[in-house]
Formats: C-alpha cells, structure tokens, sequence
C-alpha cells in the first residue's frame, strides 16, 4: 500500500474521483436553487474544476509538454 500511495497515479485518481463528485454536486444543486446568479455560480465552479480535471487527465497522458519528461 505505501508503494501504491507514493505512486502519483494513485493520488491523480483519487483526487479526480472527488473532483467528478464535486462537478456532479454543483451540476445537481443548479436545479434546487431559483437565484440566477448562485445558479451561474455553481455552473462556473464546475467548469473550473473540469478544467483541473483535464489538467490532471493531460499529467496522466502526458498530452502536454510541461508533463513530458
């Protein structure tokens, strides 16, 4: 297990499985609220955090060059 939790992979899915629950979260609560701009707010902050996923899927990857060795 310890080899497993110093393996960044091991905490790169981790980390975007919480991420997607998050996402999931802020997408579910749009629909239960009636202000716009808390309905914009919640629409943003999944956006921003898709695009970390990305950023962690692209390190997985090594799609692009600052994770290339």
């Amino acid at each position: 297990m310890a080899q497993a939790q110093s393996n960044p992979a091991y905490h790169t899915e981790k980390i975007k499985s919480e991420m997607n629950a998050l996402v999931r979260h802020l997408r579910g609560d749009v629909d239960k609220v009636d202000d716009p701009q808390f309905k914009a707010l919640l629409e943003t902050s999944a956006e921003v955090i898709g695009g970390l996923i990305k950023a962690f899927n692209d390190f997985q990857q090594k799609n692009e060059a600052a994770w290339k060795r």
